[in-house]
């Protein structure tokens, strides 16, 4: 039995199992982002980590250390879940019927565009000001909502990571680069359209000496 049929009766295919999927990405991810920001930004997202690498807000060094990070975060945490439901299933992202890859991957290039350019002008943006308070809620909030447009379709994943995890558990990798070159892509357009042309050079915070 899949872990969230038995959680939702038949769980994200259903509108109730979508929108209960939504809310509870979205305030996951808003208490996630809140508790990390001081400490390593709150990325939880190789996809994100990519936008700021490229955006020069972070060295390659660091981001390959948040990409393991968020990566074996992921595999451990969909172990943790299987151990603790008694063995359920822990189903990879699929494609709904009809839905080619091709069609996923547009889906999560867009989706995770929105994600990262959401992440860029709350949070990265040296002109944000106080609109840096809400970061972590409307990055949850913008999630949430590309959660209901785009999960019946392809699940929605937005994140590298998330899509990983379960597909290392289940071993199942049926278009699983979709879930990388998506978001990856995606997050690429955000980071490089915001931060050339919304930022520009004469804001651009430049990484402290400190960093490696």
């Amino acid at each position: 039995m899949n872990l969230t049929d038995k959680l939702t009766d038949d769980g994200s295919t259903t509108p109730a199992g979508l929108v209960a999927v939504a809310l509870a990405h979205a305030f996951a991810l808003f208490v996630a982002i809140s508790v990390g920001a001081n400490i390593s930004g709150g990325h939880v997202n190789p996809a994100v980590t990519f936008g700021a690498f490229l955006g020069g807000n972070i060295t390659l060094l660091r981001g390959i250390l948040y990409w393991i990070a968020q990566l074996l975060g992921s595999v451990v945490a969909c172990l943790l879940l299987k151990f603790a439901t008694g063995g359920l299933e822990t189903s990879a992202f699929s494609l709904s019927s009809g839905v080619s890859a091709s069609n996923a991957l547009v889906f999560e290039i867009v989706m995770t565009f929105g994600l990262v350019y959401t992440v860029y002008a709350t949070a990265v943006d040296p002109k944000k000001g106080n609109v840096g308070i809400v970061a972590p809620i409307a990055i949850g909030f913008i999630v949430g909502a590309n959660i209901l447009a785009g999960g019946a379709f392809d699940g929605a994943s937005m994140n590298p990571a998330v899509s990983f995890g379960p597909a290392v558990v289940s071993w199942t990798w049926t278009n699983h680069w979709v879930y990388w070159a998506g978001p990856l892509i995606g997050a690429a357009i955000a980071a490089l359209i915001y931060d050339n042309i919304l930022i520009g050079d004469n804001a651009h915070e430049q990484l402290p000496t400190t960093d490696y």
